[in-house]
């Protein structure tokens, strides 16, 4: 009898302890699912200062790209939260920002405004070991899983910019002359020595390279000495503007006959259309398809609804961040892989033949720090629009 109560006993205790440890695995688990995480963005972005004009279009693009999602349920039931401070393009006022955002909440991924603020915050990177970076930077330097392993570059960098051209030119006019004409900056220096190689290797020939100091003035001097040179094609990199409308003017005025192109900072729609009516023909290269373009492209259906007037290509790169920065989180939560920089760069790197809804017009494929493929626009200044003059091209 008293055994049978004692194994009676035993058992309700049993019972009830397994019972408290089902309640204690489900409970846990509920609390979890209402206050999960928030999956943050930070962001080192330029809203005032030189680099403005851009700060704006990157801050509205990552914004609508997070309300996109959040609206939509937000990544496996956890909201996106987006936290941005102005930085006005100044790497000190950069580091300081991030230093202030990632103390005080748990970023995941974050978006910064510069190249010199990319290798400057790498170490520190490296040491929180959580964070996965983007930017604003195409810099070929940080092309390199090794030297910068939680970091990546949304587009082609600089080289490989160079490269898309080349390989343009090579196609239309095997054989040409190339001009190379570049700030006296470490942006503007970036890609010249590579792709003098490049060119070469195109069967292409480099007949000058000029070097101006970033938004020179004065170029009489340099322009006759490209006239002298005359090459066919003529890139102009490191500037956002200046002087590349006082080249192509004199230019034209001495009867040059070369085709004038531009790398990705100069490309945006609004900037080519003040170059006015000698900017007719600028060429250039663009990694995303623009605003206007009338090829189907959901997401670009979807910026239209949300925006109706004109969005720069610095929106989209915005927007195209928040877009890898959250598809390589969610296929971390996805294979219940903790959101490290290490799992979520492995998780980008693992994008291949990936849609981005049309804002580049192919499928992409990330296997180390950059997005080599872009397209070649042409302006025409009666449409007020860049036209694309050829395919993409994939390196």
């Amino acid at each position: 009898m008293e055994h049978k109560q004692i194994s009676t006993r035993r058992r309700s205790l049993m019972l009830g302890a397994a019972a408290s440890g089902v309640a204690a695995l489900t409970q846990p688990l509920s609390v979890l699912a209402q206050g999960a995480d928030e999956i943050v963005i930070g962001g080192s972005i330029p809203m005032t200062g030189v680099f403005a004009f851009a700060g704006v279009g990157i801050n509205d693009g990552i914004q609508d790209y997070v309300k996109i999602i959040n609206d939509a349920g937000g990544i496996k039931g956890r909201k996106v939260k987006y936290v941005p401070e102005d930085t006005a393009y100044k790497v000190d006022v950069s580091v300081a920002a991030f230093k202030k955002i990632t103390s005080q909440n748990k970023v995941n991924v974050y978006y910064g405004d510069s190249t010199g603020f990319a290798k400057t915050i790498n170490p520190e990177l490296e040491r929180n070991g959580n964070i996965l970076m983007a930017g604003a930077s195409f810099a070929s330097e940080l092309n390199d899983p090794k030297k910068y392993p939680h970091q990546f570059l949304v587009g082609p960098d600089y080289t490989e910019m160079f490269g898309i051209l080349l390989k343009h030119i090579a196609k239309e006019k095997p054989g040409a002359k190339v001009a190379f004409v570049y700030s006296d900056s470490e942006f503007g220096r970036d890609p010249i020595e590579k792709s003098e190689a490049a060119a070469k290797q195109l069967g292409l020939s480099v007949a000058i390279k000029i070097m101006t100091a970033a938004g020179s003035v004065d170029v009489s001097g340099e322009v006759i000495k490209l006239r002298r040179a005359k090459p066919d094609y003529t890139i102009f990199h490191g500037y956002i503007l200046a002087p590349i409308p006082e080249f192509i003017t004199q230019g034209k005025q001495q009867g040059m006959t070369t085709k004038w192109m531009g790398t990705f900072w100069t490309m945006d729609s609004s900037t080519v259309m003040k170059m006015g009516p000698d900017g007719d023909g600028f060429m250039g290269v663009m990694p995303y398809r623009y605003y206007y373009d009338t090829e189907p492209a959901p997401m670009l259906e979807k910026i239209r609804a949300m925006r109706p007037e004109y969005q720069s290509t610095a929106y989209t790169q915005g927007m195209l961040a928040a877009m890898l920065f959250l598809e390589s989180v969610k296929r971390c939560l996805d294979a219940g892989k903790p959101l490290t920089g290490d799992a979520m760069k492995a998780a980008l790197n693992s994008i291949k033949d990936y849609d981005t809804g049309g804002l580049i017009g192919v499928p992409i494929s990330i296997p180390g720090n950059s997005i080599p493929v872009g397209r070649v626009y042409q302006a025409d200044m009666k449409a007020q629009k860049m036209v694309a003059v050829s395919d993409w091209i994939k390196l």
